[in-house]
């Protein structure tokens, strides 16, 4: 796996390489993903959250009453952030690769989208309007009657880019 992050071309070098190698943050962070997606824990924080809202009148609705779920809450978000991004950095990566390995495997595919993630936005909006055009195209070819299936050649876009 590492031969593969590490590789040039890679279409996730952007990505933090601490962000997605499995170390202990990265396994604490999946097995946390884990447990907090299952709608168990969602019963149980709502409960929470109904236990705490029941012990108002106990507590007067008091400022202490009120800074113990604002308290409470602010903390779980903020640490929650820090999992969450974790796990989708992993997530993005995995996507990606899959992505340019079907890319790379596919007869007439154009390998060098491999890594449009890594283009400006100048770059990514003329291939966008490439792409675009190939699908006007092909819609007029249906329109038509012809088959709109085809592998054109990017060699004439490839001198604009």
């Amino acid at each position: 796996m590492s031969s593969l992050l590490s590789s040039s071309g890679s279409a996730i070098r952007d990505l933090d390489q601490d962000a997605i190698r499995p170390l202990r943050f990265s396994s604490l962070a999946r097995q946390l993903a884990t447990v907090l997606g299952r709608p168990a824990t969602f019963f149980m924080a709502l409960l929470a959250v109904v236990l705490w809202a029941a012990t108002g009148p106990l507590f007067h609705y008091s400022d202490t009453w009120q800074l113990v779920i604002n308290t409470s809450t602010t903390i779980i978000t903020f640490l929650m952030v820090f999992v969450i991004q974790n796990t989708q950095n992993r997530d993005t990566a995995a996507i990606q690769i899959k992505l340019d390995e079907l890319i790379r495997a596919t007869q007439g595919a154009h390998n060098a989208i491999l890594d449009l993630e890594q283009m400006d936005e100048e770059q990514l909006a003329r291939y966008l309007k490439h792409y675009e055009q190939l699908a006007a195209t092909a819609r007029r070819k249906l329109e038509t009657g012809r088959l709109d299936t085809d592998s054109p050649e990017l060699k004439a876009f490839k001198s604009k880019v």
